[in-house]
């Protein structure tokens, strides 16, 4: 399974955007995360979108306008917002949920294996929270392990 630029994208941008929430009042213009993460601004603006409708973000306009989180980073979880931007998160092959993956609808042999472990991957992506990444907690959880 491999998460695609949506996913990966996202949390980059959120993490970024994470980053900066301890400035003054200030929201995040795009065009800023763009640049810093080396992103495209339109697709940038296509997952902000994405972002705002869930309630991931919210936006301001005008002058000093731009994105800020709507919750903390540590109540922001990145299977929040992996999901928020349409990325599933399964590594089965099947296209519906409760429809097997063979051509008369049966499951396949290693159906429940693929389906465990894009399970396994959600609960992951659910327990890491932004401030997870942004202060590095990740790394030093693998080295303790």
């Amino acid at each position: 399974m491999r998460l695609s630029t949506k996913g990966r994208y996202a949390v980059m941008a959120m993490a970024d955007l994470a980053r900066r929430q301890d400035e003054p009042c200030r929201a995040v213009a795009l065009a800023d995360i763009a640049a810093r993460q080396e992103i495209s601004l339109s697709y940038l603006e296509q997952l902000f979108a994405r972002l705002r409708r869930r309630g991931l973000v919210q936006s301001a306009r005008g002058p000093g306008g731009g994105y800020r989180l709507t919750r903390t980073a540590e109540e922001t979880s990145i299977a929040d917002i992996v999901l928020a931007v349409d990325e599933p998160l399964r590594a089965t092959r099947c296209a519906e949920q409760g429809k097997g993956c063979m051509l008369k609808g049966e499951r396949c042999l290693t159906h429940d294996l693929w389906d465990d472990l894009g399970h396994r991957i959600e609960d992951y992506l659910a327990s890491v929270s932004l401030a997870d990444v942004i202060t590095g907690r990740l790394r030093h959880k693998r080295a303790a392990a």
